[in-house]
């Protein structure tokens, strides 16, 4: 059963100085740090700490924003190293998932999660229902123009086939159809 530590600084002038000494001093048998911002999603040394954690181990960081940019990273990276039988240390917020207060406390976090991201997809939504009464269009534009169904519906007229036309114009078969049928 091993400690492992992992330590993150945000850019390369910052230092990992503090953290690896709070790490070093609680006595973790293995240290994985990297220089990348949270909000990174390629962060491979936390890959490569997640990916090293055996059944029985504990993982432990200096702060909570050390580990996951935000509460639903969080409880991604905890689901994972619940699913390894893990168990996480943050040194400067006392929490520990060995004990029922640092469950409890993950378990709020989750909630909190939960209710950030039905708050955004309400701004989302809210958003989209404003702007399409504005008149602004989603998704991609139709390659359907009026000048390209004329020139479809043209080559067609002159007996040119259907893969021909594909060819020509770098359409889908379904469009091509959907162009004559107009």
């Amino acid at each position: 059963m091993a400690i492992v530590g992992y330590a993150r600084v945000s850019s390369l002038g910052q230092s990992l100085e503090v953290q690896r000494e709070k790490l070093k001093a609680f006595g973790i048998d293995k240290l994985f740090e990297e220089k990348k911002s949270g909000l990174d999603n390629t962060r491979p040394e936390l890959k490569h700490c997640l990916d090293y954690l055996r059944e029985g181990d504990t993982l432990v960081v200096s702060r909570i924003d050390r580990l996951a940019r935000s509460a639903e990273d969080l409880l991604r990276i905890v689901r994972q190293l619940e699913g390894k039988s893990v168990t996480l240390k943050v040194l400067d917020q006392s929490i520990d998932t060995r004990d029922a207060a640092g469950k409890a406390f993950l378990g709020m976090l989750a909630v909190f999660a939960e209710f950030e991201n039905n708050i955004r997809r309400e701004r989302q939504m809210d958003g989209i229902k404003k702007a399409k009464t504005q008149g602004v269009k989603f998704g991609r534009k139709s390659l359907l123009t009026g000048d390209t169904i004329t020139e479809i519906k043209y080559l067609r007229e002159q007996g040119v086939t259907v893969p021909e036309i594909m060819r020509r114009t770098g359409l889908s078969k379904a469009s091509v159809y959907r162009a004559l049928g107009r």
